[in-house]
């Protein structure tokens, strides 16, 4: 009974696969059929059969927009699932409503506490689970577009100053701790305010956006690239040591050079460092970066440069 995902057709479509994930966790065959059954047309559907599974699923790309949790189960209950996913960062956004036939107020309020948006008895209503479940839905859509704005810069769709720092600290505590290399690359397009003074700044922003697409066309899905000000862009490179970043830079750099943006010739001078490990913060990583692309640009500009 257990799989990864129910297909509601044999055709995998673009609207199918934008439809939301819902994972229904049961040991109970039956029960999941029926929540299957009520649910197939509108989201996408996985399935696990136990609290083990479930967690494994959760963390899964792609994650799941909502859990439907039993309480008993073989393995480990759901009182115990519902603590570790509210635990882990990856997991604890992922709203939790327990399907269940505890119907005590006591278990109500246990799983409530733990973090479970919704509590809902057997036997029940299939119309009233289905608009809770739309419900919950709508709402995590609607948190969901309010972090993704709240990162994101809203001229490129890269990510922004605030969320590159905050995610950076992580990043140079895991290098460190696992001792690990990590990079910075910083870039500044060259000559910037001379395109908009000549093209305006209408065909200066969209030169912005191109830019930004060939850094994510260049980047692994781990690189986190930000738009950091202005014509500032830096991206940060987990296990990623200096020799390579410095090839990482120039591939970038070439890439810029070699294509007309806007019908503009554009390139960029970039500054390379990698993180010291010892007590070195943020800033200080940046800095370095910084002071090597002020030295690309005195070196004539369109070239990269490594951070002493």
């Amino acid at each position: 009974m257990e799989t990864k995902l129910l297909q509601t057709t044999s055709v995998k479509n673009q609207q199918a696969e934008e439809k939301p994930i819902i994972l229904i966790v049961d040991d109970a065959p039956g029960n999941i059929q029926l929540l299957a059954g009520l649910l197939k047309h509108s989201y996408q559907i996985k399935v696990a059969t136990g609290g083990l599974r479930c967690l494994e699923l959760a963390q899964a790309d792609p994650q799941p927009d909502l859990i439907l949790l039993d309480i008993q189960m073989p393995d480990i209950d759901g009182y115990e699932v519902c603590r570790q996913l509210k635990a882990q960062d990856k997991t604890q956004k992922i709203p939790v409503i327990f399907v269940t036939g505890k119907d005590q107020a006591a278990d109500e309020e246990l799983g409530l506490t733990l973090g479970a948006v919704d509590y809902i008895t057997k036997p029940y209503s299939p119309a009233i689970v289905e608009a809770r479940i739309n419900t919950h839905i709508t709402l995590k859509k609607q948190s969901d577009e309010l972090r993704r704005l709240a990162m994101r810069d809203q001229l490129t769709g890269l990510y922004n100053r605030h969320f590159l720092i905050d995610v950076a600290n992580k990043r140079m505590s895991q290098a460190h701790r696992h001792q690990q290399a990590l990079c910075l690359v910083m870039v500044d397009v060259d000559h910037f305010k001379a395109v908009n003074d000549e093209y305006g700044h209408t065909v200066g922003d969209a030169v912005l956006c191109e830019v930004a697409d060939v850094f994510l066309e260049k980047s692994r899905a781990e690189d986190v690239v930000a738009r950091f000000g202005g014509e500032e862009f830096v991206i940060l490179l987990d296990a990623c040591g200096l020799a390579d970043a410095m090839e990482k830079a120039e591939l970038l750099r070439q890439s810029l050079e070699s294509r007309r943006i806007q019908g503009v010739a554009v390139t960029a001078s970039f500054g390379v460092a990698q993180f010291a490990a010892a007590g070195e913060s943020f800033t200080e990583l940046l800095n370095r970066a910084d002071e090597a692309v002020y030295k690309a640009k005195n070196n004539g500009r369109n070239r990269v440069e490594e951070g002493a």
